[in-house]
């Protein structure tokens, strides 16, 4: 299953400008593609490496090593890190010619797929690493200063969760007041569209007490929102304290103990593992917010059953309404994919139909794009590029118009806004309302960390504007 996409640290700096740092001062830069896990990734191996003396840094030229955190959902995606590459080489060209290594490594799900490729294809490259080897960094950088090329790429399941890195107090303070902790990787669902369980290997959890003790931690550096990861987070079980099995909704009502803990959210789910234990943390538990992001990427059943969702769009919208029931304020959000392999015009009219009846207040979608060793790329009648375009344009105008109704809706209203940094302009901060739009207040309003009622007063195109209640 997709998490919601996105995009971090450009590389942005031509070779003239680069910057020598002092020889002793190791920096790295990493660039992240892809989804939140991707983010709390980048962060793991910026911790693993400050055991070996790295910092970070936000300026490529005075990277000693580049990283590329990868992702392989789309094919786009992929050829992005390729582009990358090209411009990294002519800049570790000019590095050497000032008598400076510059090391490049390639992790995430595009260095699990492809492996030795990578290299091949860009000779440039020192390193490839997969997800699930990153606690390996500094020796397999050890390696790759002595010149060898490394693909470091298998591993254990059952070390998954085994070696994630601690970082200190003071580095989670410097994050801010809201952060992501990995519960569930992997996935067993298949989805013929879909390379995570071939990149993320097989649906594997975190243990009860890992969980705990890193949202613990978290707290007690001042965090006041979590975010739980996971390909298929509500598939999430394990051993609780009590030594019986349980599921997503029983570990939140168990982190909503957490003194400091303000707020919890999660993602992303599937339709299939949404039970009624998760469903009553809706309904009974006021830490976890009120949005709920529910993947549903057709609402065709033919094509449903192309993509072997395993469920059917009824099913879906049943869901949806024993959701909405339990909590009447909850705000959808979902995934669609137009164009997927024999979808008729027909198919794609029952997913308008279906984001009709369910209208999300917010959704990602996307045309489809085969990825090797999917059965998706095999299949007959792939869609024409200029249908997928056009469908794809009339979805995202209906979901617009949807996102837009929400936002409006919500002025007027009196709600809650946790306040996580400064505004870009002058005078501002930024909070985030229980709906995740970032909410635009005075800087007067309150401190970072806090929450405070706010009335919405209008919207911007993706935020809301307030003042203080």
């Amino acid at each position: 299953m997709e998490l919601n996409t996105i995009e971090r640290d450009d590389i942005g700096a031509a070779a003239e400008d680069l910057v020598v740092p002092p020889a002793a001062t190791r920096k790295v830069f990493v660039k992240t593609y892809g989804c939140q896990m991707n983010v709390y990734d980048s962060q793991r191996m910026t911790d693993a490496l400050a055991t070996d003396g790295y910092v970070a840094t936000d300026a490529v030229g005075e990277a000693d090593l580049v990283l590329l955190n990868t992702c392989h959902i789309r094919e786009k995606a992929a050829e992005k890190v390729y582009s990358e590459l090209g411009r990294i080489r002519e800049l570790k060209a000019e590095r050497a010619k000032a008598g400076r290594e510059m090391l490049v490594g390639v992790a995430g799900c595009v260095a699990q797929a492809e492996g030795a490729e990578i290299i091949r294809r860009s000779p440039v490259v020192d390193l490839v690493i997969g997800p699930q080897t990153y606690h390996r960094l500094p020796a397999v950088l050890a390696k790759a200063r002595s010149g060898e090329k490394i693909v470091e790429t298998d591993y254990a399941v059952e070390d998954k969760f085994e070696h994630l890195p601690q970082p200190k107090r003071a580095e989670l303070i410097r994050r801010g007041v809201t952060a992501f902790l990995t519960v569930q990787e992997g996935c067993d669902k298949f989805c013929t569209f879909c390379v995570v369980p071939y990149t993320r290997g097989s649906e594997v959890s975190r243990p009860v007490a890992q969980i705990v003790a890193e949202a613990e931690r978290l707290a007690d550096a001042g965090v006041r929102e979590v975010t739980l990861l996971g390909q298929n987070v509500n598939a999430w079980h394990g051993r609780g304290e009590d030594c019986e099995e349980w599921g997503l909704g029983r570990l939140l009502f168990r982190l909503a103990e957490i003194p400091g803990l303000a707020r919890l959210r999660y993602t992303t789910s599937h339709p299939r593992d949404m039970d009624d234990e998760l469903i009553a943390a809706h309904r009974d538990l006021p830490t976890l917010m009120p949005y709920l992001h529910l993947p549903v990427q057709s609402g065709s059943d033919r094509i449903l059953k192309a993509m072997n969702r395993r469920h059917m769009a009824k099913d879906y919208l049943t869901l949806i309404d024993r959701i909405r029931a339990a909590r009447n304020d909850i705000a959808l959000s979902g995934d669609f994919i137009v164009g997927f392999p024999g979808e008729t015009e027909a198919d794609f009219e029952a997913t308008m139909q279906l984001v009709e009846d369910v209208n999300y207040a917010s959704a990602f979608s996307f045309k489809y794009s085969p990825r090797p060793g999917t059965p998706g790329a095999e299949m007959n009648d792939q869609v024409p590029e200029a249908v997928k375009d056009e469908r794809l344009q009339r979805l995202q105008a209906l979901l617009l118009k949807q996102q837009q109704h929400f936002g409006a809706s919500l002025v007027g209203r009196t709600i809650d806004t946790l306040i996580e940094k400064p505004g870009r302009q002058a005078g501002q901060k930024v909070g985030r309302s229980p709906w995740l739009q970032p909410v635009i207040v005075d800087e007067k309003a309150g401190e970072i960390g806090d929450i405070i009622q706010v009335r919405i007063t209008k919207t911007g195109y993706n935020s809301l504007f307030a003042e203080l209640a």
